[in-house]
This record gives structure tokens, C-alpha cells and sequence, in this order.
């Protein structure tokens, strides 16, 4: 990519402890997110998604670890740091929408409070200015009467409005990565329109960048530049968003874009993903996780799968590619 990196993973692997035995959940990913881009981190549920974005914002639960590779932001590499430098990072530089606001924010602190919170840790305003900030942030992300609401607490507010002082609470310190984790996971159609809407109008404002981690191909067609296919904690596919939906080069992600249903094809027909993804406590530790339900499946499909370029900035890993020996 020309543009200039403010994350970059490599070679990222995260593993659970299960049963006495350590399984790779996550293997030796490769991703970036270039300055003011939108990337999405696209799979089906357990592909180890939300689990990457723990791992970018060291929030892994106690069972999983960091067991290999970098996450290289603004040319520090996270993997490496302490806890004290990461704490001065969270909601600083990079900050984490979560798939549930109801659940990711504090029920027993008012909205304004939690907000103010982050200005008081992260800047040192005195009380009453963190406090005006908190408010400020709450009217700009459209909560209405918002000097009022600010003293609500989380219960008190639909699915639509927690979102929205979800997206306060992360954008609060204007960090130039913002991690959105299905950001629109139990809302209605229209109110996802309007959240959507909204994340991309303060992204834009503040020049940030957004990894935008969903199983939905609609959302990924009409907000990322980028997109980087998940399957079985693996990274299968990465490129421009106009490469992956016109030239998929992997057959899970070919298998995920014809899931997608469309007004002129028979979706059960012409779909050519089957079966189910791997339990991730059972997965190979060689050879392609997707093989199983692969209609390519090659011989060699068991072997460690390479890297092959397919565009400047399109990469598959997968042996159907490989130049011929």
C-alpha cells in the first residue's frame, strides 16, 4: 500500500488455553490499516475476529495470550509494551467500539460521568471542564437534551442512544484508530443507517482510521476501502475493497460473497459455502483450515499455505495460486 500505516499487524498469533493444551486461535496474521482508511475485518462467527481486536488493545481475556508476532502503532510495537504505556494508549490513540453498549458500559455510572472520566485520565481537565466536554461530546453524537442525559445512566437509554454514547465514550479523545466491533449488532435498519452515518461523519472530522470488524458483506461494501476475509483464525485474503468483491482469489471468500443473497440468482443453488467453520479449540496446526469444505481442494492443501500476490495490493493464502514448480 502507498499510504502511510498507523497499524500494522504481522504474523499475529493468539492462543487459548484449553484442557492443559495451548490451541492457536488465532494464527500468524497479517493486516494494516493505512492513515484515514477504513479496513474490515470480515468471517463468520468464531473466526477470531474480536479476538484480534482484544489483542491490538492488550485486552485479551485471562485464558487467551499473545504467543507470537507484532502490532506495530505509529511505529511501537504494542505486542511489547508494558501496562502502564497501554493504559496511556486506550481511548487515547486507539479506542474500541463494542458489539454491545449495554454491556460495555459502566451501569453503575451516569453516561456524562464515564465520558468525563476519559478527559480527567487522559488530559487532566479539572472537573467541571471534563464535565462540559462529556456534554458536548453527548450533543455532538446527536443525544438529544443532552446536558440532561448526561446525568442518565446506561439502562436509561434505548439500544440506538447507548450506541451513540458508545461511539462518544471512544471518540471522546480524538484517537486516530478507532476499532469498531460489530457496531450495530440488535439495532433496527434505520437506526443502523443513522449510526453508521454518524461514526463515519466523526471519522472523517477527526482524520481517524477505523477497523470495522462485522460478518456483514453489505456493511463492508458501502464502508471500507479495504478488506482482510478471517476464516478459522487465519487471514485468507486481503486487498483493496473493489479487488475482493470483483476478483475474490480464495475460495472461502468466492463462497462468502455468493452467500450473499441478490434479487437475480437462486441464492440456495448458486451458493458454494457449505458445511460449518472448524471448532476453534480443534483446529490443524498445518495445511489450510478450509479444507474441509473447500470445492478446489488440492493434494497439497494440507502443506503450510503460502502467500501469493494477486494484485499490487491483493494478497490470497492459498495453494491454488502458487506458480507452478
Amino acid at each position: 500500500m502507498s499510504d502511510r500505516m498507523v497499524l500494522s499487524v504481522e504474523n499475529l498469533s493468539i492462543a487459548l488455553e484449553t484442557r492443559g493444551e495451548q490451541v492457536n486461535i488465532v494464527d500468524q496474521i497479517s493486516f494494516s490499516v493505512p492513515q484515514g482508511k477504513v479496513v474490515g475485518l470480515v468471517g463468520e462467527s468464531g473466526s477470531g475476529k474480536s479476538m484480534t481486536a482484544l489483542a491490538v488493545m492488550r485486552l485479551l481475556p485471562q485464558a487467551a495470550s499473545l504467543v507470537g508476532g507484532s502490532i506495530w502503532f505509529k511505529g511501537e510495537d504494542l505486542a511489547a509494551a508494558d501496562e502502564r504505556r497501554m493504559e496511556g494508549i486506550r481511548g487515547r490513540s486507539i479506542a474500541l467500539i463494542f458489539q454491545s453498549s449495554k454491556t460495555a458500559l459502566n451501569p453503575l455510572m451516569t453516561v456524562g460521568a464515564q465520558i468525563a472520566r476519559v478527559y480527567r485520565h487522559h488530559f487532566k481537565f479539572s472537573r467541571q471542564k471534563s464535565w462540559d466536554l462529556a456534554v458536548e461530546m453527548l450533543d455532538r453524537v446527536g443525544i438529544p437534551r443532552a446536558e440532561e442525559r448526561a446525568r442518565s445512566f446506561p439502562h436509561q437509554f434505548s439500544g440506538g442512544m447507548a450506541q451513540r454514547v458508545m461511539i462518544a465514550l471512544a471518540v471522546a479523545c480524538r484517537a486516530e484508530l478507532l476499532i469498531a466491533d460489530e457496531p450495530t449488532t440488535g439495532l433496527d435498519v434505520t437506526t443502523e443507517a443513522q449510526i453508521l452515518d454518524l461514526l463515519e461523519e466523526i471519522r472523517t472530522e477527526q482524520g481517524s482510521s477505523l477497523l470495522l470488524i462485522t460478518h456483514n458483506l453489505g456493511l463492508v461494501a458501502t464502508q471500507c476501502d479495504y478488506v482482510a476475509v478471517m476464516h478459522a483464525g487465519h487471514i485468507v485474503e486481503f486487498g483493496p475493497l473493489r479487488e475482493i468483491f470483483r476478483n475474490p482469489a480464495h475460495p472461502y471468500t468466492q463462497g462468502l460473497l455468493s452467500s450473499v443473497p441478490r434479487p437475480d440468482r437462486d441464492l440456495l443453488l448458486e451458493t458454494s459455502l457449505t458445511g460449518r467453520a472448524p471448532d476453534p479449540l480443534s483446529l490443524p496446526c498445518a495445511g489450510c483450515r478450509f479444507i474441509e469444505r473447500c470445492p478446489q481442494r488440492l493434494p497439497q492443501c494440507d502443506q503450510p499455505v503460502p502467500r501469493v500476490t494477486v494484485g499490487a495490493e491483493h494478497s490470497s493464502y492459498c495453494h491454488l495460486h502458487e506458480a507452478p514448480a
